[in-house]
């Protein structure tokens, strides 16, 4: 070749590649540059989301149930979880102060402000594969007990709330049931309305048309998408259903039913901006025990990422009768032997065998509910 031992360009460049030369190492460190920002700036997303989140934690309502609570504080993954759920409505009086977070600190709690129609005991099993809900009946007739955890009197269950606040309505339930309650959270069903407009409504469907004339509404027969105000008229309705309250308790199991089956099917506990809009309308008008952290509100949530709408179960408590009891009114007597039989499989985790053996006490199907 002329020229002698002259090597060309193109290889020569090739050979800076090779060995490390100058061209490469612009492109690493571009490169390097680049993972870095992006490394950067996914950290700062997360650790923004993370403080949004725990923030949104931190603003739901709170009231202390210490004086009763028999749960650890802050319970473990590794064991199973009680929480009573009230659903509490202002019945009547503006003594006080402007929310339950803001009564449960008075000196003396506004007896008959509030009124819960709506008693459920959560069951979260140790294994976090599924969850179960029982309502208790409101007019349930036994013991009531107070904030101290002191009998008061026999009456219907929803007067330990109206009378004696958050902390007598667990120590009522855990006396009447045996049950450990570790958390206590309360829905303000006036505000339950944002929660199902941040889900984008839920469907329901009526078997067959019927008015209710306490409320002026005709509930037309179809599958229906409700929201709002509709929504809240619908758990609330009880007058023009055959058997009144007690399709009323079936009709809010329902709607949660539909509720929860939308938020899990979407990913809700997995999609950041999904949960972060949940979240805001929970706090709005949800509020919880002192002792429920916000570290422990957020390992529950992703404990429970991997359970489907199968395997969310709704039971009530089973009935055997309603009496007229003089000075309390109509009220509803438990089966004694089988309350005892579905208390006892909630308090040792076995709540699948007493389903199981009582298949027929589960929430119909959703065409199903009237």
């Amino acid at each position: 070749m002329a020229g002698g031992s002259k090597t060309p360009s193109r290889y020569r460049d090739a050979g800076k590649r090779r060995l490390g030369g100058q061209p490469f190492r612009r492109r690493h460190r571009r490169l390097l540059l680049t993972l870095l920002t992006v490394m950067a700036l996914m950290l700062v997303s997360v650790g923004a989301y993370a403080y949004h989140l725990n923030k949104q934690l931190s603003n739901f309502g709170r009231v202390d149930i210490s004086t009763v609570q028999s749960g650890e504080p802050d319970p473990d993954e590794g064991r199973a979880l009680n929480v009573l759920l009230l659903g509490s409505d202002m019945a009547e009086g503006d003594e006080g102060g402007a929310s339950i977070e803001e009564d449960a600190v008075l000196p003396d709690w506004p007896s008959g402000k509030y009124r819960s129609d709506t008693l459920m005991i959560v069951h979260i099993p140790a294994d976090r594969s599924a969850v179960q809900l029982v309502s208790i009946p409101r007019d349930t007739y036994t013991m009531i007990y107070d904030e101290d955890g002191e009998e008061r009197s026999e009456q219907k269950i929803n007067a330990a709330f109206s009378e004696y606040g958050p902390a007598g309505a667990v120590a009522t339930v855990q006396a009447m049931t045996g049950i450990t309650i570790d958390h206590l959270a309360i829905i303000d069903w006036q505000g339950f309305r944002d929660i199902t407009t941040a889900v984008g409504g839920v469907e329901v469907t009526i078997p067959e048309t019927f008015r209710d004339p306490q409320q002026g509404i005709t509930w037309q027969a179809g599958t229906q998408v409700l929201e709002g105000e509709e929504a809240l008229s619908y758990v609330r309705t009880r007058h023009g259903l055959q058997r009144g309250d007690f399709d009323r308790i079936e009709r809010q199991q329902n709607f949660l039913r539909s509720v929860m089956n939308k938020l899990l099917s979407r990913g809700t506990l997995t999609n950041p901006l999904k949960l972060s809009n949940t979240l805001g309308a929970l706090s709005d008008n949800m509020t919880l025990d002192s002792n429920w952290s916000p570290a422990s509100l957020r390992s529950l949530a992703l404990s429970l990422r991997g359970v489907t709408s199968e395997g969310v179960a709704f039971m009530t408590a089973p009935v055997a009768a309603t009496e007229d009891v003089s000075g309390v009114g109509n009220v509803v007597i438990l089966k004694e032997t089988q309350s005892a039989e579905l208390w006892e499989a909630i308090a040792t985790d076995q709540v699948g065998g007493y389903v199981q053996a009582y298949p027929d006490e589960q929430l119909p199907g959703a065409d199903e509910v009237s």
